[in-house]
């Protein structure tokens, strides 16, 4: 027994044993717990980033539609009625529009889910961080985390409210028809409270939109050199001002009498 190195149950340390020098002997270690594909950051970074894509391009059809209002009441109803026939006879009625609407509500609790979890892994590592300076951070970089998260929930409630306004159950608040698509919308961004409502969302959206179409970039690779993080700015910079004032015309427009 004297000439055995090691003893079952010793663990293996370098030393000096009878005089010689014994090597160290790794010992049998548990493997480390990874963790899955779908609780992974980058995970989570590229289900919010591509399913941001999805919305920005959802927004941009919306915008588009909305713009409509502005050639008048005939014009606005038949793309409103259009909505409900695309696809036919192939589809049923409404059927490209509940499938579209389907898409949207998986991307929006992808989304969701997605920011929620980063958001609890960000607490996580806060509160386990060290104090590290930062200078020069400015433009979208200097958009804080906090700004964007309480901006998206008010998104979120945001779209609650628009749903209930303009999808079920219809709600002219200015008592109006609910019938009439043109009306519904015209009745309603004649009342200032309403129209602030939409100003204040749309602030929100550009400010989320310009720092999401940035992250999108960074998550996708898409800023490794400094032209292509130059065009990442300049493209988040465009679509969120294009969005933000498409959007805004057409109730500004009725709040103010011009159409």
């Amino acid at each position: 027994m004297g000439h055995n190195l090691l003893a079952v149950g010793t663990p293996a340390v370098p030393g000096v044993f009878q005089g010689r020098k014994v090597p160290c002997v790794a010992t049998n270690t548990l493997p480390a717990k990874r963790t899955g594909k779908a609780g992974s950051t980058i995970f989570l970074k590229t289900l919010m980033a591509g399913s941001g894509i999805f919305f920005v391009l959802f927004v941009l059809g919306h915008m588009y539609g909305n713009l409509k209002l502005l050639a008048g009441e005939s014009a606005f109803n038949e793309y409103a009625h259009h909505l409900r026939t695309i696809g036919e006879p192939m589809l049923p009625h409404r059927g490209a529009l509940i499938l579209a609407e389907v898409l949207l509500v998986l991307a929006l609790v992808a989304h969701v889910y997605s920011a929620v979890k980063l958001w609890q892994r960000s607490g996580k590592a806060r509160s386990q961080r060290y104090a590290v300076k930062k200078s020069g951070v400015g433009g979208i970089e200097g958009i804080s985390a906090p700004t964007m998260r309480w901006g998206g929930l008010f998104l979120l409630l945001f779209v609650v409210f628009h749903l209930i306004q303009f999808t079920l159950p219809k709600v002219n608040f200015d008592g109006g028809t609910t019938e009439n698509p043109y009306r519904l919308v015209h009745d309603s961004f004649q009342l200032w409270w309403v129209a602030l409502i939409y100003v204040l969302a749309m602030v929100a959206l550009g400010m989320h939109l310009m720092h999401g179409i940035w992250s999108a970039s960074q998550t996708l690779g898409l800023t490794g050199t400094p032209s292509a993080r130059k065009n990442a700015k300049l493209v988040s910079h465009a679509v969120a001002a294009i969005v933000v004032i498409g959007f805004l015309i057409p109730p500004l427009a009725i709040l103010f009498g011009i159409i």
